[in-house]
Protein backbone atom coordinates (compact mmCIF):
# COMPACT_ATOMS: atom_id res chain seq x y z
CA UNK A 1 0.00 0.00 0.00
CA UNK A 2 1.13 3.86 -1.05
CA UNK A 3 1.02 5.39 2.19
CA UNK A 4 1.79 8.36 0.72
CA UNK A 5 -0.73 8.41 -1.53
CA UNK A 6 -3.28 7.43 0.26
CA UNK A 7 -2.44 10.55 2.68
CA UNK A 8 -2.80 13.10 -0.06
CA UNK A 9 -6.24 11.02 -1.03
CA UNK A 10 -7.12 11.58 1.95
CA UNK A 11 -5.96 15.13 1.67
CA UNK A 12 -8.31 15.72 -1.37
CA UNK A 13 -11.01 14.53 0.75
CA UNK A 14 -10.12 17.01 3.52
CA UNK A 15 -10.20 19.80 0.99
CA UNK A 16 -13.61 19.14 -0.34
CA UNK A 17 -15.13 18.92 3.35
CA UNK A 18 -13.29 22.05 4.21
CA UNK A 19 -15.27 24.30 1.14
CA UNK A 20 -18.19 21.96 1.57
CA UNK A 21 -18.44 22.67 5.21
CA UNK A 22 -19.42 26.88 3.86
CA UNK A 23 -21.33 25.85 1.15
CA UNK A 24 -23.47 23.25 3.18
CA UNK A 25 -24.02 25.76 5.96
CA UNK A 26 -24.77 28.67 3.44
CA UNK A 27 -27.68 25.67 1.90
CA UNK A 28 -29.04 24.26 5.43
CA UNK A 29 -32.47 25.87 5.34
CA UNK A 30 -32.93 24.14 1.33
CA UNK A 31 -34.75 21.06 1.20
CA UNK A 32 -33.17 17.73 0.55
CA UNK A 33 -32.58 16.96 -2.90
CA UNK A 34 -33.23 20.49 -4.19
CA UNK A 35 -29.28 21.83 -4.43
CA UNK A 36 -26.99 20.53 -6.80
CA UNK A 37 -24.28 20.45 -4.03
CA UNK A 38 -23.61 19.86 -0.67
CA UNK A 39 -21.21 18.68 2.13
CA UNK A 40 -20.88 15.10 1.05
CA UNK A 41 -20.87 16.45 -2.97
CA UNK A 42 -17.75 18.91 -1.97
CA UNK A 43 -15.95 16.03 -0.65
CA UNK A 44 -16.72 13.82 -3.71
CA UNK A 45 -15.53 16.19 -5.62
CA UNK A 46 -12.02 17.15 -4.10
CA UNK A 47 -11.58 13.03 -4.34
CA UNK A 48 -12.20 12.98 -7.50
CA UNK A 49 -9.85 15.27 -8.50
CA UNK A 50 -7.01 13.56 -6.58
CA UNK A 51 -8.18 10.13 -8.19
CA UNK A 52 -7.86 11.41 -11.73
CA UNK A 53 -4.48 13.52 -10.83
CA UNK A 54 -3.44 10.19 -9.17
CA UNK A 55 -4.33 8.14 -12.59
CA UNK A 56 -2.54 10.55 -14.52
CA UNK A 57 0.40 10.29 -13.41
CA UNK A 58 0.28 6.24 -12.63
CA UNK A 59 -0.45 5.81 -16.14
CA UNK A 60 1.77 8.68 -17.33
CA UNK A 61 -1.13 10.72 -19.15
CA UNK A 62 -1.31 14.72 -17.85
CA UNK A 63 -4.21 14.91 -20.01
CA UNK A 64 -6.01 12.61 -18.47
CA UNK A 65 -6.66 15.22 -15.38
CA UNK A 66 -7.76 17.74 -17.78
CA UNK A 67 -10.47 15.28 -19.66
CA UNK A 68 -11.51 14.35 -16.66
CA UNK A 69 -11.52 17.91 -15.11
CA UNK A 70 -13.84 18.50 -18.05
CA UNK A 71 -16.24 15.79 -17.98
CA UNK A 72 -16.66 17.06 -14.18
CA UNK A 73 -17.55 20.17 -14.94
CA UNK A 74 -19.88 19.52 -17.72
CA UNK A 75 -21.74 17.41 -15.81
CA UNK A 76 -21.83 19.48 -12.60
CA UNK A 77 -22.49 22.96 -14.61
CA UNK A 78 -25.66 20.80 -16.52
CA UNK A 79 -26.82 20.69 -12.80
CA UNK A 80 -26.26 24.29 -11.84
CA UNK A 81 -27.81 25.49 -14.40
CA UNK A 82 -31.01 24.03 -13.67
CA UNK A 83 -30.62 24.89 -9.85
CA UNK A 84 -29.96 28.13 -11.05
CA UNK A 85 -33.42 28.56 -13.36
CA UNK A 86 -35.39 27.48 -10.64
CA UNK A 87 -33.93 29.63 -7.99
CA UNK A 88 -34.00 32.09 -10.82
CA UNK A 89 -29.60 33.04 -9.62
CA UNK A 90 -27.66 34.19 -12.02
CA UNK A 91 -24.46 33.15 -9.30
CA UNK A 92 -21.79 31.67 -11.10
CA UNK A 93 -19.50 31.35 -7.28
CA UNK A 94 -21.20 27.64 -6.93
CA UNK A 95 -19.27 26.38 -9.87
CA UNK A 96 -16.36 27.96 -9.46
CA UNK A 97 -15.60 26.75 -6.16
CA UNK A 98 -16.61 23.28 -7.21
CA UNK A 99 -13.99 23.89 -9.94
CA UNK A 100 -11.24 24.78 -7.29
CA UNK A 101 -12.20 21.70 -5.21
CA UNK A 102 -11.42 19.61 -8.05
CA UNK A 103 -8.47 21.14 -8.64
CA UNK A 104 -7.07 21.89 -5.21
CA UNK A 105 -7.53 17.72 -5.08
CA UNK A 106 -5.70 17.35 -8.11
CA UNK A 107 -3.00 19.53 -6.79
CA UNK A 108 -2.41 17.57 -3.36
CA UNK A 109 -1.61 14.50 -5.30
CA UNK A 110 0.73 16.41 -7.89
CA UNK A 111 1.78 19.38 -5.92
CA UNK A 112 2.67 21.05 -2.36
CA UNK A 113 0.14 19.20 -0.28
CA UNK A 114 0.38 21.86 2.24
CA UNK A 115 -0.11 24.69 -0.10
CA UNK A 116 -3.26 22.66 -1.44
CA UNK A 117 -4.52 22.46 2.25
CA UNK A 118 -4.02 26.61 2.65
CA UNK A 119 -6.10 26.96 -0.64
CA UNK A 120 -8.84 25.11 0.36
CA UNK A 121 -8.97 27.16 3.41
CA UNK A 122 -8.59 30.26 1.58
CA UNK A 123 -11.41 29.39 -0.56
CA UNK A 124 -13.65 28.26 2.23
CA UNK A 125 -12.96 31.95 3.87
CA UNK A 126 -13.79 34.10 0.53
CA UNK A 127 -16.81 32.44 -0.11
CA UNK A 128 -17.50 32.43 3.85
CA UNK A 129 -17.27 36.70 3.52
CA UNK A 130 -19.52 37.39 1.06
CA UNK A 131 -22.14 39.35 3.19
CA UNK A 132 -18.93 41.61 4.99
CA UNK A 133 -17.72 41.82 1.36
CA UNK A 134 -20.87 43.13 -0.20
CA UNK A 135 -20.60 45.25 2.45
CA UNK A 136 -17.76 47.01 1.99
CA UNK A 137 -18.53 47.65 -1.41
CA UNK A 138 -21.85 49.17 -0.97
CA UNK A 139 -20.10 51.70 1.50
CA UNK A 140 -16.47 52.16 -0.35
CA UNK A 141 -16.54 55.16 -2.34
CA UNK A 142 -14.83 56.25 -5.93
CA UNK A 143 -12.68 58.51 -4.33
CA UNK A 144 -11.51 55.38 -1.83
CA UNK A 145 -11.42 53.01 -4.31
CA UNK A 146 -9.39 54.72 -6.82
CA UNK A 147 -7.19 55.82 -4.23
CA UNK A 148 -7.03 51.37 -3.62
CA UNK A 149 -6.12 50.97 -6.89
CA UNK A 150 -3.76 53.36 -7.65
CA UNK A 151 -1.67 52.11 -4.70
CA UNK A 152 -1.78 48.98 -6.04
CA UNK A 153 -0.83 49.43 -9.28
CA UNK A 154 2.18 51.53 -7.90
CA UNK A 155 3.43 48.73 -6.14
CA UNK A 156 2.66 46.15 -8.77
CA UNK A 157 2.68 47.89 -11.91
CA UNK A 158 4.97 50.72 -11.91
CA UNK A 159 7.68 49.93 -9.41
CA UNK A 160 8.73 46.52 -10.93
CA UNK A 161 9.20 48.02 -14.56
CA UNK A 162 11.47 50.86 -12.50
CA UNK A 163 15.72 50.59 -13.37
CA UNK A 164 17.09 49.53 -9.92
CA UNK A 165 20.16 51.39 -10.86
CA UNK A 166 22.12 54.77 -9.00
CA UNK A 167 22.76 57.86 -11.10
CA UNK A 168 23.97 61.94 -10.05
CA UNK A 169 26.58 62.69 -7.65
CA UNK A 170 27.51 59.71 -5.25
CA UNK A 171 24.80 57.84 -6.63
CA UNK A 172 22.23 59.70 -5.25
CA UNK A 173 19.37 58.75 -7.53
CA UNK A 174 17.92 55.55 -7.54
CA UNK A 175 14.57 55.46 -9.48
CA UNK A 176 13.51 52.05 -8.24
CA UNK A 177 14.17 53.29 -4.47
CA UNK A 178 12.56 56.93 -4.80
CA UNK A 179 8.82 54.99 -6.27
CA UNK A 180 9.64 52.80 -3.23
CA UNK A 181 9.57 55.33 -0.62
CA UNK A 182 7.17 56.92 -2.02
CA UNK A 183 4.94 54.03 -1.83
CA UNK A 184 5.73 54.10 1.76
CA UNK A 185 4.81 57.01 2.41
CA UNK A 186 1.59 56.68 0.41
CA UNK A 187 0.93 53.35 2.34
CA UNK A 188 1.38 55.23 5.35
CA UNK A 189 -1.14 57.92 4.39
CA UNK A 190 -3.48 55.67 3.12
CA UNK A 191 -3.37 53.29 6.50
CA UNK A 192 -3.75 56.74 8.19
CA UNK A 193 -7.22 57.42 6.51
CA UNK A 194 -8.62 53.60 6.50
CA UNK A 195 -7.96 54.01 10.09
CA UNK A 196 -9.74 57.24 10.56
CA UNK A 197 -12.48 55.40 8.43
CA UNK A 198 -12.87 52.41 10.26
CA UNK A 199 -12.71 54.18 13.96
CA UNK A 200 -14.60 56.93 12.70
CA UNK A 201 -14.06 60.83 13.28
CA UNK A 202 -16.51 60.22 16.40
CA UNK A 203 -13.90 59.01 18.77
CA UNK A 204 -12.26 62.83 19.07
CA UNK A 205 -9.03 64.15 18.83
CA UNK A 206 -7.27 61.18 20.23
CA UNK A 207 -8.01 59.55 17.06
CA UNK A 208 -7.66 62.92 14.62
CA UNK A 209 -4.42 63.69 16.22
CA UNK A 210 -3.23 59.52 15.72
CA UNK A 211 -4.53 59.30 12.25
CA UNK A 212 -3.70 62.72 11.03
CA UNK A 213 0.09 62.74 11.98
CA UNK A 214 -0.01 59.55 9.99
CA UNK A 215 -1.09 61.56 7.00
CA UNK A 216 1.13 64.80 7.87
CA UNK A 217 1.28 66.70 10.98
CA UNK A 218 1.59 70.14 9.54
CA UNK A 219 -1.82 69.47 8.11
CA UNK A 220 -3.45 68.29 11.93
CA UNK A 221 -1.96 71.09 13.00
CA UNK A 222 -3.04 74.32 10.40
CA UNK A 223 -6.46 72.30 10.75
CA UNK A 224 -6.53 72.44 14.49
CA UNK A 225 -5.68 76.09 14.01
CA UNK A 226 -8.35 77.18 12.00
CA UNK A 227 -10.75 75.13 14.43
CA UNK A 228 -9.30 76.96 17.33
CA UNK A 229 -9.40 80.41 15.89
CA UNK A 230 -13.37 79.71 14.92
CA UNK A 231 -13.71 79.10 18.89
CA UNK A 232 -13.72 75.83 19.42
CA UNK A 233 -11.87 74.36 22.84
CA UNK A 234 -8.35 75.11 22.30
CA UNK A 235 -7.07 72.70 24.85
CA UNK A 236 -8.31 69.60 23.37
CA UNK A 237 -7.12 71.17 19.50
CA UNK A 238 -3.64 71.83 21.18
CA UNK A 239 -3.51 68.19 22.51
CA UNK A 240 -4.59 66.86 19.41
CA UNK A 241 -1.81 68.69 17.96
CA UNK A 242 0.72 67.91 19.87
CA UNK A 243 -0.27 64.20 19.74
CA UNK A 244 0.06 64.36 15.59
CA UNK A 245 3.09 65.76 16.00
CA UNK A 246 4.50 62.38 18.32
CA UNK A 247 3.30 60.09 15.76
CA UNK A 248 5.15 62.27 13.04
CA UNK A 249 8.65 61.79 15.05
CA UNK A 250 7.57 58.17 15.75
CA UNK A 251 6.76 57.46 12.29
CA UNK A 252 10.04 59.62 10.89
CA UNK A 253 12.03 56.91 13.19
CA UNK A 254 10.35 53.50 12.15
CA UNK A 255 10.71 54.53 7.93
CA UNK A 256 14.75 55.34 9.06
CA UNK A 257 14.96 52.32 10.86
CA UNK A 258 14.20 49.99 7.80
CA UNK A 259 16.00 52.08 5.02
CA UNK A 260 19.59 52.23 7.52
CA UNK A 261 18.91 50.30 10.87
CA UNK A 262 22.08 51.34 12.17
CA UNK A 263 20.84 55.11 12.08
CA UNK A 264 18.78 53.81 15.38
CA UNK A 265 20.95 54.19 17.99
CA UNK A 266 21.21 58.02 17.42
CA UNK A 267 17.93 58.97 16.30
CA UNK A 268 15.55 57.00 18.22
CA UNK A 269 16.70 58.46 21.93
CA UNK A 270 16.17 62.12 21.15
CA UNK A 271 13.19 61.29 18.61
CA UNK A 272 11.53 59.36 21.65
CA UNK A 273 12.49 61.86 24.27
CA UNK A 274 10.62 64.54 22.39
CA UNK A 275 7.64 62.56 21.35
CA UNK A 276 6.99 62.18 25.16
CA UNK A 277 7.44 65.39 25.63
CA UNK A 278 4.64 65.85 22.85
CA UNK A 279 2.38 63.00 24.30
CA UNK A 280 2.28 64.91 27.78
CA UNK A 281 -0.66 67.01 26.94
CA UNK A 282 -2.60 64.19 25.46
CA UNK A 283 -1.87 62.53 28.88
CA UNK A 284 -3.33 65.41 30.75
CA UNK A 285 -6.36 65.52 28.87
CA UNK A 286 -7.07 62.16 29.23
CA UNK A 287 -6.67 61.95 33.17
CA UNK A 288 -8.67 65.65 32.92
CA UNK A 289 -11.87 64.78 30.46
CA UNK A 290 -13.18 68.28 28.56
CA UNK A 291 -16.58 68.75 27.18
CA UNK A 292 -17.98 66.29 24.87
CA UNK A 293 -17.76 66.69 21.12
CA UNK A 294 -17.28 64.62 17.79
CA UNK A 295 -13.32 66.30 17.28
CA UNK A 296 -13.04 64.54 14.23
CA UNK A 297 -11.43 66.33 11.44
CA UNK A 298 -12.09 65.28 7.06
CA UNK A 299 -9.10 64.21 5.83
CA UNK A 300 -10.36 63.81 2.47
CA UNK A 301 -8.98 61.25 -0.20
CA UNK A 302 -6.59 58.50 0.98
CA UNK A 303 -3.90 59.75 -1.29
CA UNK A 304 -3.79 62.05 -4.63
CA UNK A 305 -1.35 60.33 -7.07
CA UNK A 306 -0.38 63.83 -7.59
CA UNK A 307 0.75 64.96 -4.33
CA UNK A 308 2.49 61.55 -4.73
CA UNK A 309 4.01 62.45 -7.43
CA UNK A 310 5.21 65.74 -6.14
CA UNK A 311 6.87 63.53 -3.55
CA UNK A 312 8.74 61.56 -5.70
CA UNK A 313 10.03 64.86 -7.55
CA UNK A 314 10.82 66.36 -4.64
CA UNK A 315 12.64 63.29 -3.09
CA UNK A 316 14.63 63.02 -6.22
CA UNK A 317 15.74 66.91 -6.26
CA UNK A 318 16.82 66.35 -2.03
CA UNK A 319 18.65 63.42 -3.09
CA UNK A 320 20.34 64.72 -5.73
CA UNK A 321 20.80 68.34 -3.92
CA UNK A 322 21.91 66.40 -0.86
CA UNK A 323 24.06 64.01 -2.61
CA UNK A 324 26.08 66.84 -4.51
CA UNK A 325 26.78 68.91 -1.11
CA UNK A 326 27.89 65.89 0.59
CA UNK A 327 30.21 65.12 -2.17
CA UNK A 328 31.67 69.08 -2.30
CA UNK A 329 30.73 70.67 0.99
CA UNK A 330 30.40 67.51 3.79
CA UNK A 331 28.02 67.87 6.24
CA UNK A 332 28.22 71.73 6.17
CA UNK A 333 26.02 71.28 2.85
CA UNK A 334 23.91 69.24 4.25
CA UNK A 335 22.80 70.37 7.94
CA UNK A 336 21.21 73.62 5.46
CA UNK A 337 19.47 71.48 2.84
CA UNK A 338 17.43 69.72 6.35
CA UNK A 339 16.64 72.70 7.52
CA UNK A 340 15.32 74.35 4.75
CA UNK A 341 13.27 70.99 4.03
CA UNK A 342 11.89 70.72 7.27
CA UNK A 343 10.01 73.81 6.32
CA UNK A 344 8.19 71.51 4.34
CA UNK A 345 8.25 68.09 4.39
CA UNK A 346 10.51 65.71 6.80
CA UNK A 347 9.50 62.42 4.68
CA UNK A 348 11.84 62.91 2.02
CA UNK A 349 15.28 64.39 3.40
CA UNK A 350 14.51 61.89 6.11
CA UNK A 351 14.69 59.03 3.79
CA UNK A 352 17.41 60.80 1.32
CA UNK A 353 20.25 61.24 4.36
CA UNK A 354 19.21 57.42 5.66
CA UNK A 355 19.86 55.89 2.47
CA UNK A 356 23.13 58.32 2.12
CA UNK A 357 23.83 56.50 5.52
CA UNK A 358 23.72 53.23 4.18
CA UNK A 359 26.00 54.21 1.08
CA UNK A 360 28.62 55.61 3.52
CA UNK A 361 27.48 58.68 4.76
CA UNK A 362 28.66 59.06 8.90
CA UNK A 363 26.08 58.12 10.76
CA UNK A 364 26.17 60.70 13.45
CA UNK A 365 26.24 63.21 10.69
CA UNK A 366 23.03 61.77 8.37
CA UNK A 367 21.15 61.43 12.24
CA UNK A 368 21.61 65.51 12.99
CA UNK A 369 20.59 66.05 9.71
CA UNK A 370 17.43 64.18 10.19
CA UNK A 371 16.90 65.94 14.15
CA UNK A 372 17.24 68.73 12.56
CA UNK A 373 14.97 69.14 10.23
CA UNK A 374 12.33 67.71 12.33
CA UNK A 375 13.25 70.05 14.78
CA UNK A 376 12.98 73.12 12.07
CA UNK A 377 9.49 70.97 11.32
CA UNK A 378 8.26 71.54 14.73
CA UNK A 379 9.17 75.33 14.96
CA UNK A 380 7.30 75.75 11.51
CA UNK A 381 3.92 73.69 12.72
CA UNK A 382 4.13 76.21 15.80
CA UNK A 383 4.35 79.42 13.57
CA UNK A 384 2.01 78.06 11.53
CA UNK A 385 -0.48 77.73 14.24
CA UNK A 386 0.34 81.22 15.46
CA UNK A 387 -0.24 82.97 11.80
CA UNK A 388 -3.62 80.91 11.72
CA UNK A 389 -4.71 81.29 15.50
CA UNK A 390 -3.50 83.84 18.07
CA UNK A 391 -5.13 82.73 21.25
CA UNK A 392 -4.10 79.33 23.41
CA UNK A 393 -4.07 76.97 21.09
CA UNK A 394 -0.99 78.63 19.14
CA UNK A 395 0.77 79.36 22.85
CA UNK A 396 0.55 75.81 23.93
CA UNK A 397 1.71 74.25 20.92
CA UNK A 398 4.17 76.93 20.69
CA UNK A 399 5.47 75.71 24.31
CA UNK A 400 5.12 72.00 24.07
CA UNK A 401 6.85 72.38 20.31
CA UNK A 402 9.65 73.88 22.29
CA UNK A 403 9.80 71.94 25.27
CA UNK A 404 9.99 69.01 22.87
CA UNK A 405 13.12 70.81 20.78
CA UNK A 406 15.10 71.26 23.90
CA UNK A 407 14.74 67.85 25.89
CA UNK A 408 15.48 66.03 22.48
CA UNK A 409 18.70 68.52 21.93
CA UNK A 410 19.89 68.04 25.33
CA UNK A 411 19.24 64.14 24.38
CA UNK A 412 21.50 64.45 21.31
CA UNK A 413 23.94 66.18 23.25
CA UNK A 414 23.99 63.86 26.00
CA UNK A 415 24.62 60.70 23.45
CA UNK A 416 26.79 62.69 21.30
Amino acid sequence: MDTDLALRLLLSLAIGLVVGLERGWRERTAEPGSRTAGLRTYMLIGLLGGVFAALGRVLQSPILIGIGFLGFIVVFAWFKRAESRADEDFSVTGTIAAMLVFALGALAILGDAELAAAGAIVTAAVLASRESLHAFIAEITWVELRATLLLLGMALIVLPILPDHAYGPGGSLNPREIWMFSILIAGLSYAGYAAMRIIGPSKGIVVTGLTGGLVSSTAVAVAFARRAATGEDARLLSAGAAIAGAVSLSRVTVVVSLVEPTLVPYLAPPAIAAAAIFLAPALWWALKKGPAGEGGMKLGNPFELTPVLGFAALLGAIGFLSGWLSANFGASGLFPLAAISGLVDVDAISLSTARQASQGLDLSTAATAILIALGVNATARAVYAAIIDHGAFAIRLGLVSAAAILVGGAVTLAIG
